[in-house]
């Protein structure tokens, strides 16, 4: 049976959780996903722990925070004037926006907190700064 190596396709379940044990993402919703090992479709540190494993294999990969969405990245956190939304617009926590930047950059983020005179809000991916766990199975090696 062949192994998983740089170039291989592969297809792969997982369940994918957090310390505290809470599920953010499993292929048992979304169905396996098929990935070129070396094509940075995954995390790197994920592809490494991919290779040498056969079809029908299966492994728990923890991948540190560093190795998955990176820290908590404070720059990545802003605070804008309330004034600078339309009056009209209802921003509440938890809410994801479009920023648009000078530049003509754009980003989004998900409001933290919101007050009459300021709006806070990070860019961080919601998943940064956490260690996470696949409890991964090889379905096929091509």
């Amino acid at each position: 049976m062949k192994r998983a190596e740089t170039g291989s396709t592969v297809t792969i379940s997982y369940i994918g959780t957090l310390d505290n044990g809470r599920i953010f993402h499993s292929t048992e919703e979304h169905g396996p996903q098929t990935v070129i090992i070396g094509n940075d479709q995954i995390f790197p540190a994920l592809e490494q722990a991919i290779i040498g494993m056969r079809a029908g294999d299966v492994k728990n990969i923890l991948l540190t925070a560093e190795d998955a969405y990176g820290a908590r990245q404070q720059e990545n956190i802003i605070r804008v004037a309330r004034q600078a939304f339309p009056a009209g617009k209802d921003i509440v926590s938890g809410q994801k926006l479009s920023i648009d930047f000078k530049g003509g950059a754009s980003r989004v983020m998900m409001v933290t907190a919101v007050s009459d005179d300021n709006v806070t809000l990070d860019g961080n991916h919601p998943l940064a700064g956490l260690d996470l766990t696949f409890a991964l199975k090889v379905e096929q090696v091509q």
